[in-house]
């Protein structure tokens, strides 16, 4: 490790006795980190759901769903050639699943069922057996099995009802593993840790804490998201031993300040170690009111004339009380200050944008995300 990655290094090790701040506490770094080459592969298949109740696919719209139905037919012995069948318990679904890391052939994964016609509802449809393909083109799963859709739908000639979406659907453990990931395992010198959260902090207390348990360097940080661990140096019988034996570590992490706003429900979401410089704060809410009231206007009795609607707008602009010119201290924390505002009866969207005021003022000292 050469150049600035050296010297932050060496600067964080000084801290690792340090004492974490209030409320933070221990976290095992199996809940930090992803291992490197432990990871699933998605999966994709497109096949047939049966048993419908008059609820799938009209055939008309959804020309693949007849030909994937012959082809299915057509397998099993059945010639279906210039026959004209448009049933409508069937449906063309893609199915989808995640090969878990370390799958061997004859396990079983849950899979999701999908429609992609115009079917109404998979509900007490059954999908037959359906090849799952991962991203080299290879047959690694085949599902089949009975749907449990998560929605429910009523219709009738006026109208109808739906609840949740019926037309997608589960099947656990619906499929089974036919062919196993090539992964040499085993066979491995070195792993890299990769942090969720990538942190220089974090990553030299996991070093730290692997090389402490262990007794002697076998942990290395290269940057803020990696920690490289050499699997030969623990001499440990195998890979998995060695993970086995450093997952379950116990390790202070360390995270940006940040604080988090959803304009549309109001929500705020803050860290422990948000700060705010000195800074002042006022604030006011402006209504403006516009009221159309039309008046009609008649002729007098027996007189030539019409009716007429003469427009009359009333506007108005109101100032409602707000904060007035208030001052926030030194190293107030953000905690602090969402409690004032509470308890001055403020609205979490003036909230926000109160937040969105201080931070564009430059005193708010923390990563700031508006969703």
């Amino acid at each position: 490790m050469t150049g600035p990655a050296r010297w932050i290094a060496a600067l964080l090790s000084l801290c690792l006795a340090a004492a974490t701040p209030a409320g933070a506490g221990p976290v095992r770094i199996k809940d930090l980190v992803e291992f490197d080459g432990v990871r699933g592969n998605d999966l994709l298949g497109y096949g047939l759901v049966v048993g419908l109740n008059g609820s799938g696919d009209g055939l008309r719209n959804s020309p693949f769903t007849e030909e994937l139905m012959s082809n299915v037919l057509e397998r099993l012995g059945v010639n279906v050639t210039g026959e004209q069948f448009r049933p409508r318990n069937v449906a063309a679904v893609l199915v989808t699943a995640v090969l878990p890391p370390f799958a061997r052939a004859g396990s079983q994964i849950d899979v999701t069922v999908s429609a992609i016609g115009d079917a109404k509802s998979l509900l007490g449809g059954t999908l037959v057996m359906t090849p799952l393909n991962a991203a080299d083109g290879e047959i690694y799963a085949v599902a089949q099995g009975t749907i449990i859709a998560g929605g429910a739908a009523a219709e009738g000639e006026a109208g109808g009802v739906v609840q949740g979406v019926p037309t997608s659907g589960t099947i656990p453990s619906g499929a089974r593993v036919e062919r196993e990931v090539a992964f040499d395992f085993a066979g491995l010198e070195s792993l890299r840790l990769a942090l969720r959260e990538p942190d220089f902090t974090t990553a030299a207390r996991i070093e730290h804490a692997i090389n402490g348990a262990v007794g002697r360097s076998v942990a290395l940080m290269l940057d803020s998201g990696t920690v490289r661990l050499d699997l030969v140096a623990m001499r440990a019988r195998s890979p998995a031993h060695a993970l086995g034996r450093v997952e379950n570590l116990m390790v202070d992490p360390q995270r940006r300040a940040r604080v988090v706003v959803d304009q549309r429900s109001g929500t705020i979401v803050m860290g422990q170690d948000v700060r705010i410089s000195r800074v002042a704060v006022s604030q006011g809410n402006l209504t403006l009111r516009i009221r159309e009231a039309p008046l009609a206007v008649q002729p007098n009795p027996f007189a030539r004339g019409e009716t007429v609607v003469v427009p009359r707008t009333e506007a108005a602009i109101e100032e409602e009380p707000g904060i007035g010119l208030a001052e926030v201290p030194e190293g107030t924390s953000l905690a602090e200050v969402i409690e004032g505002l509470n308890a001055l009866g403020v609205a979490p969207r003036d909230m926000i944008d109160i937040l969105k005021s201080i931070k564009a003022a430059g005193a708010l000292h923390a990563e700031f995300v508006v969703r």
